[in-house]
């Protein structure tokens, strides 16, 4: 794998999406209109592959077949082997969809990853910036005649995405023609192998439901459906993943393997690549028995054919999650016997963690506090000796969680940027943009852990300097945003899309936004973006025991700077005067923010004394835990950053016109007497 031609490419490429200065950037994209065209060293030359899916193409009389950037399960991230898009364009920007017909290759996506495309692309590619569905379905019906075959491995489809494209290409005389054979894989002559290793399970510390509790409680789940399912068909890797209590490898920072399940009342089939299940894990699913909590393993690659088999029985209903079920599956089931939700039982219930999970969250989440704040202190002493960068930055975080108890490594690329890469959206710090850190500019790093108990996110922004007046009102109205959300008491069954804008009130009030979401769920041991819970309109209402992230507040200054503040919270019981069943955050990630930034007095008192008992928590559990690791000058570095701050006034803020007042109306008291 690491001698591919192609996976060189990628990697060069990956390494070089974005240069900073103007003298760069001259030479940065391609030019296609010169003769002959320019093309920087991060293009990637995609000739061969082209020229061999169309010889695929022309043989199965497919006038243009369509590449998605996803794979089977619908993945946030995705596996090398599963990078079709990557390896067909050059370009590896998290979202983008690309069409190839006999005489054309396009490539859609947003403006998130304009010029990283130009940067990545040879000139077989053009680039359209409006990455809708359907601006590629008018592409097509104005580029093919009719009657053409459109084609697409309806694994990579979601639901949606075929439907949008059936609405959009209805009437348009084109064929919307699926074919289970990825022609890209065909001509992929050295993609990247399944991974070798065996799937692990949790060690019984850290859970307190057994996989056959799990599997009973979504059984009941099934009987109290009112349309009766007979089965239940699980797509998502983290469903069965959560389901059973094992772990993999198989997606970069995520713990997950190539899975499905078929549960029913009396039957489960684990659809996996049998041969890394061991003896021990064999025994631990009872595999080798027929009784409703036994597990049959079945091969991976078999899942179509089983469930084609599955639901030519007569009196049967299956129960499919849409959003993260593909279209292979989803076509094989009759509406009859079909049955829809948006998420899975698995997926709601995963969401409430139990006690246990709950309390070993908690738990990684000290340890993690650890390590950040190892980096802080480190980068507080180094930094002005002028030799430490973003990416040795990021070097040092990943190696203080690497020495925590249970860490499994990062739980996603850490962010690592400084001036004005920090207002860049998705940076990533790379060998040709890596920025020295100075005392002059703020520093922005967003990093994660993956630990046995607990995924675990958390972002500070600091400044080694003199912030400028500017840059401590953004950070501290970013602050208020991430308290008011963090204080704030609401009704059991509230979703966060309700409660967001909590989060963006102060930078309103100045005339500042962030262009990105406000938060997102947080798992044990799972992805760093555990759906279905957080601030968006498809995110599922809040109940007890949730945990989501919480920021991500922010404001970012173009070619300036960048400020994030994001940590974990757990949604608890709120004690109110009056009603029941009402909820708050408790937030569990532990590092405190930068002094330097903070404004204080733009807070109110009640956002003060938020942020005063938040420091203590911080003193009462990471106190004791740098202690125990024998890390004392730590220690000390945390109790000088988490003293109290004052809690004077009742107000928000006081403002230069009213200490006027104030002095007058003194004044004014004083001639009188």
């Amino acid at each position: 794998m690491a001698s591919s031609a192609w996976m060189l490419a990628v990697c060069v490429a990956a390494l070089t999406v974005t240069v900073v200065g103007a003298a760069a950037n001259k030479q940065a994209e391609r030019n296609c209109s010169l003769t002959p065209p320019y093309l920087p060293s991060t293009a990637v030359n995609t000739s061969l592959q082209l020229q061999q899916l169309r010889v695929q193409m022309q043989s199965s009389n497919i006038s243009a077949y369509i590449i998605p950037g996803t794979d089977a399960h619908m993945s946030e991230y995705i596996a090398l082997r599963d990078a079709r898009l990557a390896f067909m364009t050059g370009f590896t920007g998290s979202a983008g969809t690309a069409v190839v017909t006999q005489s054309k290759a396009v490539l859609w996506t947003d403006s998130r990853y304009w010029v990283q495309a130009e940067r990545q692309m040879d000139c077989n590619w053009e680039l359209e910036k409006d990455a809708s569905i359907s601006s590629v379905a008018d592409w097509l019906m104005s580029e093919l005649p009719l009657g053409s075959s459109v084609s697409f491995d309806p694994f990579l489809f979601s639901l949606e995405t075929f439907q949008n494209y059936a609405s959009d290409l209805e009437s348009s005389g084109l064929r919307l023609n699926p074919i289970t054979t990825n022609l890209v894989d065909t001509v992929w002559k050295d993609r990247p192998p399944l991974s070798a290793e065996s799937l692990i399970r949790l060690p019984d510390r850290v859970i307190n439901r057994s996989w056959q509790m799990k599997v009973q409680e979504i059984r009941n789940l099934m009987m109290e459906n009112l349309n009766s399912p007979t089965a239940l068909l699980l797509s998502a890797l983290d469903e069965t993943a959560w389901l059973f209590n094992l772990r993999g490898n198989d997606i970069p920072y995520n713990p997950f393997f190539y899975s499905y399940t078929l549960l029913t009342q009396n039957e489960i089939w684990l659809f996996v690549h049998t041969e890394r299940v061991t003896k021990d894990l064999e025994e631990y699913l009872e595999a080798h028995c027929s009784d409703p909590l036994c597990v049959q393993l079945k091969p991976y690659d078999s899942v179509l054919q089983e469930l084609s088999k599955y639901v030519l029985q007569p009196d049967i209903r299956v129960w499919i999650g849409t959003e993260y079920t593909n279209y292979a599956l989803f076509q094989l089931i009759p509406q009859a016997k079909l049955i829809t939700s948006t998420y899975s039982p698995v997926l709601t219930s995963k969401a409430v963690k139990d006690e246990t999970e709950e309390q070993v969250l908690r738990d990684a989440h000290v340890r993690d506090a650890v390590a950040v704040i190892q980096l802080l202190m480190w980068l507080e002493n180094v930094v002005p000796q002028g030799n430490e960068t973003e990416l040795s930055a990021a070097e040092y975080v990943n190696k203080c969680r690497s020495k925590q108890k249970d860490n499994r490594g990062p739980s996603f690329e850490t962010i690592s940027a400084s001036g004005p890469n920090a207002a860049l959206a998705h940076y990533s710090a790379s060998v040709e943009t890596n920025r020295r850190l100075t005392v002059d500019e703020m520093y922005l790093v967003d990093s994660g852990g993956q630990y046995l108990d607990g995924t675990t996110d958390i972002t500070r922004t600091v400044h080694w300097g003199t912030p400028t007046q500017m840059q401590k009102e953004a950070f501290t109205r970013v602050l208020m945003g991430n308290i008011e959300i963090s204080r704030t008491v609401f009704p059991s069954g509230t979703r966060g899309v309700n409660l967001e804008m909590l989060g963006r009130r102060a930078l309103w009030e100045v005339g500042l936004n962030y262009g990105h979401g406000t938060g997102h769920g947080v798992g044990n041991y799972f992805g760093v973006h555990e759906w279905p819970v957080g601030f968006q309109t498809n995110n599922i209402p809040f109940r007890a025991g949730m945990f989501t992230s919480i920021g991500e507040p922010g404001y970012y200054k173009e070619n300036d700077f960048g400020i994030r503040i994001e940590d974990i919270a757990v949604t608890v019981p709120a004690q109110t005067k009056y009603g029941n069943n009402y909820l708050t955050f408790d937030t569990v990630s532990l590092v405190p923010y930068d002094r330097k930034l903070i404004d204080i007095s733009l807070l109110s008192t009640e956002q003060r004394k938020w942020l005063n008992k938040y420091y203590e928590t911080i003193r009462r559990l990471v106190g004791p835990e740098l202690d125990k690791q024998g890390l004392h000058e730590e220690n000390n570095w945390m109790l000088k950053n988490t003293e109290a701050f004052p809690e004077l006034g009742s107000s928000a803020s006081i403002c230069s016109s009213s200490l006027t007042l104030i002095a007058l109306a003194a004044t004014l008291l004083h001639s009188v007497s």
